[in-house]
């Protein structure tokens, strides 16, 4: 179910939901451009029109981050769960062990890269990768990726790349990568890797996962998540009272328009 949330289009899809969409394009061979939404990404569209479009030509747009999930139930919409992207990552890598797909990794350090790809083989040792390309190319050497990528013969792409270069790099080659179901999946390759531990499980019931990064790299994440959830607790505060006194939601040019896509 295709919904809008604040101007912004979520795809309202349980786990085994955004699987199964998966699945079937790998199985068709037809593409399927995943993203996963949370408050920093949301807040980043206001601001950054690559990363709002990129947003908006995908094809599914799942709900990573509670903030949204809370935000959505607030202005009514029936969410009921979010689909992380490390969870959906695991869920498809499985997926590919099981029937045979090859995942390509595209992103990260060589030693993250290599390290990820070890977990990955440790915890499914049937499961054969189409390909492996760490994220540190210069602009001169992009084609020479996206033919290793295109005679790979990949049948997933999980894009470990930090915004908004990610999304140049799509918004570039999408139509020529030749690879069915595409997703970003930001620093999951560290997870993976091992090179950066993962909110304790009661702490993802509550929420607080940023908290937890930030605790992590005090230096690097707190005026990143100071700065996104400032601005969306305001962008929300403020669409609750125009809903409550019955006032239509404000126009907003910064974000895409709502499409009807296949995660619909």
């Amino acid at each position: 179910m295709r919904a809008s949330f604040l101007g912004c289009p979520i795809d309202i899809l349980t786990m085994a939901d955004t699987v199964e969409l998966a699945r079937r394009a790998m199985h068709s061979q037809q593409r399927l451009q995943h993203v996963a939404l949370n408050v920093a990404k949301f807040v980043n569209m206001r601001f950054d029109s690559v990363l709002a479009a990129d947003v908006a030509n995908s094809d599914v747009i799942s709900i990573d981050g509670m903030g949204i999930v809370w935000g959505a139930r607030a202005l009514g919409l029936p969410v009921e769960t979010r689909v992380t992207g490390i969870d959906l990552l695991t869920e498809l890598l499985a997926l590919c062990a099981k029937e045979g797909f090859k995942p390509y990794f595209l992103g990260a350090t060589p030693g993250v890269l290599q390290q990820a790809a070890q977990h990955v083989r440790g915890n499914h040792p049937s499961i054969t990768f189409a390909g492996l390309r760490d994220g540190y190319f210069t602009r001169e050497q992009e084609a020479d990726v996206v033919r290793e990528i295109r005679t790979s013969r990949a049948d997933c792409l999980f894009i470990g790349m930090p915004t908004p270069r990610k999304e140049h790099f799509l918004a570039s080659y999408r139509d020529v990568l030749g690879v069915p179901f595409i997703m970003g999946v930001g620093g999951s390759f560290d997870i993976l890797a091992g090179s950066v531990r993962r909110a304790p499980v009661c702490i993802q019931h509550l929420g607080l996962e940023w908290l937890y990064r930030v605790y992590q790299e005090p230096g690097r994440m707190w005026w990143r998540y100071a700065r996104t959830n400032t601005l969306f607790a305001g962008v929300l505060a403020r669409a609750i009272v125009r809903q409550s006194l019955g006032m239509a939601p404000r126009a907003n040019s910064s974000l895409p328009r709502e499409t009807s896509r296949i995660g619909g």
